[in-house]
This record gives C-alpha cells, structure tokens and sequence, in this order.
C-alpha cells in the first residue's frame, strides 16, 4: 500500500496559507465594533426590548453607579476600533493622533477647553443617533401590527415570550383577562417596567407609546421628563434620611456587600475617592454640601453644555503636567489609558512621528 503521508506533508503549508488568507479576508470584512445595528441587536436575546443597563455618554448609570467608561464614550464616540488591548500600538497611536487632530480645530497643536467642549458635544450626538436606530429596530419589533404605536400588552407579550413563554399562548391569556403563570422575579421586573412605561407616555395617558416615546421608554436621556424620573429614582435608592435630596455621605456610602479582603477595601476606598471628587467638584453646584434633584438632572443631563464644559476642563486638568490649561500631543498619548482604555508605551519618543 503506497503511504500518502508526503503529499500530505508536502500540502499542508499551503493549505495552511490559504486557511489564513481566507481568515485575514473573513476579519477585514467587517471592522471590529461597526456591525450593522440589526446585528447587534440580535445578540442581545431577550435583552433585546429591555431598557440597557448602560447609556452611553451619560455620567451615572442606572443603579446610581459612576459610568466608568464616560471619559472614553464621550472622546472616543462610537470611533472604538483600534483601542482594543490586542491592537497595534503604532496604529493605536496614529489613531489617536488623528483623533486629536479633529479636536484641535485652529490647528495650533494644543486642545483648548473650549475645543474639547465642542467635541464632547459632538460625540455625545453620536451616541445619541445610535440610540435612535437602534430603538427604531426595537420598536418594529414590538409593533406587530404596525400601527405607529405600541401598548403595554403588546410590550408585555414580547417581554415574556423573550423570557421563554409561548408568545401565542401568552397574548391568548392577556386577552381573555386570563392568570399568567410568571415567577416573582420576572413579576417584579414587569411592575418597574409597567412604571417606566406610564411614564415614557406623554400625556394624555393612554398606555399607547409612540416611536418617540417608546425611544425615552428605552434612553431616559431623550426626554426631559424621563431624565427627571431617572433622577427621583436614583435619590430614591441612595437618599437615607428621606429628605428628597442627597448628601456627601449618603452619596459616597458603599453598596451593600462587606469587605472580606484587601483588594475588596482597595475597590472601596476607590469608590468612596471618586464619588467625593465628583459629588464635591461637579455635581454638587453651589457647594453647600447638598445635591438637590435640580443639580443631579443638570449634572447627569448629556447635552448640558455647561457640564460638557466643566467635563472638559477636568479631562484636560487629568493630563495637564505643564500646567498650561491645555493639552498637547504628549500628554494625551502619556495618558492614553484615560481618554481610550488602552495604555500605549513609548509616547514621547513617537508622538512628533505619528503627529
């Protein structure tokens, strides 16, 4: 019997080749993080027509928490690609330079306070037109008969067929006015909706949400009157003494949980550091010690100009070792891990190259 083994060997580097020509073809089709928003949503199962946990460009989360990620969000918009900690360096630095480049409008190679108020502004813009496609798929989704508007038991019976219910059987018991068997947790999670719901829907109250409403049923930050319910929600979780307004203490108190070993004190000595820095530097207003809901809504509203600006003298103040109010290329690759996520060496030396 003849050995097949050297064809196979002599084979096997070009097929190998190949294998990789078609990956490296497959990878470069689509850029990382730029998939179309249908796919995106997709992934998402049954989170798919649930609120996000996460707003983009917005300073506090959901449950009262810093947004950890704002400084990068409202830098980078949706230009993420190229900041993962697998990328080049180089071509991270040369992104970076480019991104500094548009910031630096007047072209005198240094960011000015203003400069990066305009460009926060603008990136929060960003954030905000994905928001907006993205609810316009959502809301096709839960509008089966295609209406223009959505009511609760039309959300209701997407909501739990997400979480594994027969949709038909679902939507045949809520029209009959028939029990639903739902366990308490998904019971719970439909009364907050319910009330996020009566208040996305404008008034006349009817239960029916419109595509605009439905988008601040989903994104809060769109609307002025679900920003303010946001606001009454957090206060209403953090405010201790029930005075509808929130104090140094009672803002920097640590969720609920114990310390059980050094790295767990080191994360909430830094959680009670930064909640003081922002609570005492720009939330709390006129410095009285007190954030009322006022300042909370301004403090946490994205298309604050006011705030964009105090934001951006902060950013600037984070890599500023020249003390010269401004930024320069030097700085920003120095502390690229603060405007990006992504930490990248040997700046000085390469910063008048890649500029």
């Amino acid at each position: 019997m003849v050995s097949r083994q050297p064809l196979l060997c002599s084979w096997t580097p070009h097929c190998l080749w190949l294998l990789g020509v078609i990956l490296l073809m497959d990878a470069s089709a689509r850029p990382a993080n730029h998939s179309s928003v249908r796919e995106r949503m997709g992934t998402r199962e049954e989170n798919e027509i649930l609120p996000p946990d996460h707003l983009n460009g917005v300073k506090l989360e959901m449950d009262g928490h810093l947004n950890k990620d704002f400084h990068q969000e409202v830098f980078l918009g949706k230009d993420t690609d190229g900041f993962e900690e697998d990328a080049e360096p180089r071509r991270s630095r040369r992104k970076l330079m480019v991104i500094f480049s548009k910031v630096d409008v007047n072209t005198d190679r240094r960011i000015s306070a203003k400069e990066m108020q305009h460009w926060i502004m603008e990136k929060t813009a960003e954030h905000f037109q994905e928001a907006i496609a993205e609810s316009k798929v959502h809301f096709q989704a839960v509008d089966p008969d295609g209406d223009g508007h959505v009511s609760w038991d039309e959300y209701k019976v997407k909501f739990l067929a997400s979480k594994g219910h027969n949709e038909r059987e679902v939507a045949e018991k809520i029209k009959n006015n028939e029990e639903l068997k739902i366990d308490e947790e998904t019971q719970e999670v439909l009364e907050n909706l319910k009330d996020r719901w009566y208040q996305a829907d404008k008034p006349p109250s009817d239960l029916l949400l419109t595509e605009e409403e439905f988008l601040s049923f989903l994104h809060p930050e769109h609307s002025r009157g679900m920003l303010q319910f946001m606001v009454r929600e957090i206060v209403r979780d953090l405010d201790q003494d029930g005075d509808k307004q929130l104090s140094l203490p009672e803002f920097i108190s640590l969720p609920v949980g114990t310390v059980e070993n050094q790295q767990g004190q080191d994360m909430d000595d830094s959680w009670v550091r930064d909640r003081k820095k922002e609570f005492e530097e720009l939330i709390d207003a006129d410095h009285n010690g007190i954030v009322t809901m006022a300042e909370l809504e301004d403090y946490m509203d994205p298309m604050n100009e006011y705030n964009a600006l105090n934001e951006a003298k902060q950013m600037i103040a984070i890599a500023d070792e020249n003390q010269n109010h401004h930024l320069e290329p030097e700085e920003v690759l120095k502390y690229s891990e603060f405007f990006t996520g992504s930490k990248l060496m040997d700046y000085a030396r390469n910063v008048h190259e890649e500029f």
